[in-house]
């Protein structure tokens, strides 16, 4: 169905992910890895999966890194191209200066940093059987005091927009997924070559006319913009709080050890846990759970690493213990550190003895002499 209805999408990916740094200090988001595969990589793979031929990335900060990780995109069963914004368009400006890439018909357009496994099939269904110019993917959320919310009728019609509304606002509430179905018209509405918004400038104006529709789906949502959320989402991609093609190689034992990683005796992998190409786990040491690998990572012996993400070619000392945390990667923690609750970015080394703790994040290259920090808790009582 979805081969007929939509084959076409185009994929906002040209913000520079401030909130996510120091993860997107070298690397724009999404070229990040999530469990050892680039971000971008888990959209591409929902678009192929619901009949989409053809994906054009709106593309800035960092583009050419962005080309070079997806390439002419055969390797997810997708076509690959890319138009490059000289300045910041906005999203609505971002889907105009794809205009040329597209061919005639519907679309999807889609903000790049959302990890959802959301039936783009059923969302172009409802969108062809209400006969709108577009249509909204909305998504219930707890707490919308950080969001704009979407009001719908009876009929999934958009009647009004709310932004942040207070604490006193019933949940949950609908809020726009930014994730859309769009009739080429709509490109018609937007100001070409200057910022322009669509959620202020095109869906209002589509709304009054009764033109523009909500589609609620209560599948798995989340936009990886902070570290926080960026953590999470390994988490959710690990224990299968949304599908991906992960789940396959983990397997009924939520552990995936790569045939070329060295996992000694007497090491312990604690599922669900992600060890990759090329990793080496020592003996005494634990992986787990919930905790990613990455490729040519090292774990010495004694250590301990419990939610948490380490990228490629990190090395972890002897009895050194990471909770929670995101490691960059190129990076080093020095025997006996402790590290909670806390983000590295690329390339930090962090000598023996430290201790960081409760948020604190460090700028690409940070270097700390042994038993330089400790970062806790003062005891009040002396």
């Amino acid at each position: 169905m979805s081969q007929t209805l939509c084959t076409q999408a185009v994929v906002l990916v040209g913000g520079e992910g401030t909130r996510l740094r120091p993860v997107t200090s070298r690397v724009p988001k999404p070229a990040a890895p999530l469990v050892c595969r680039p971000f971008i990589g888990y959209v591409l793979e929902n678009l192929a999966r619901h009949g989409v031929e053809h994906v054009i990335f709106s593309a800035g900060y960092l583009a050419e890194t962005i080309e070079r990780t997806v390439g002419d995109g055969g390797s997810y069963g997708l076509r690959v191209s890319y138009v490059v914004e000289d300045e910041p368009l906005g999203t609505a400006g971002a889907f105009k200066n794809a205009e040329g890439a597209l061919t005639p018909g519907r679309f999807f357009a889609l903000n790049g940093d959302v990890l959802t496994d959301v039936d783009l099939s059923a969302l172009a269904a409802f969108h062809v059987d209400k006969g709108g110019m577009a249509t909204i993917y909305l998504t219930p959320v707890e707490d919308p005091r950080r969001y704009g919310l979407v009001l719908v009728r009876p009929d999934a019609s958009v009647s009004d927009f709310l932004e942040k509304p207070g604490a006193d606002y019933p949940s949950p509430a609908l809020i726009n997924a930014g994730i859309y179905v769009l009739e080429p018209e709509v490109l018609e509405m937007i100001p070409a070559g200057r910022m322009f918004s669509i959620e202020r400038g095109v869906f209002p104006r589509l709304a009054q006319a009764g033109s523009l529709y909500g589609f609620e789906a209560r599948t798995y949502w989340r936009d990886i913009g902070t570290p926080e959320s960026y953590l999470a989402a390994h988490f959710d991609v690990l224990d299968r709080s949304v599908f991906t093609s992960v789940q396959e190689e983990m397997g009924e034992r939520f552990v995936y050890i790569s045939p070329s990683a060295r996992v000694e005796p007497g090491a312990r992998i604690v599922p669900p846990a992600y060890v990759a190409d090329g990793a080496t786990v020592a003996a005494r040491a634990q992986v787990g759970p919930l905790a990613v690998i990455g490729p040519g990572t090292s774990v010495a012996g004694g250590a301990s690493v419990v939610e948490s993400v380490l990228q490629e070619q990190v090395t972890v000392g002897e009895g050194a213990l990471v909770r929670r945390s995101i490691v960059v990667r190129h990076s080093r923690i020095g025997s006996g550190s402790q590290v909670s609750h806390t983000i590295l970015g690329e390339g930090c080394q962090i000598g023996a003895g430290n201790e960081l703790a409760r948020g604190i994040a460090l700028a690409p290259g940070t270097i700390l002499s042994d038993a330089s920090v400790t970062f806790r808790d003062i005891d009040d009582e002396g």
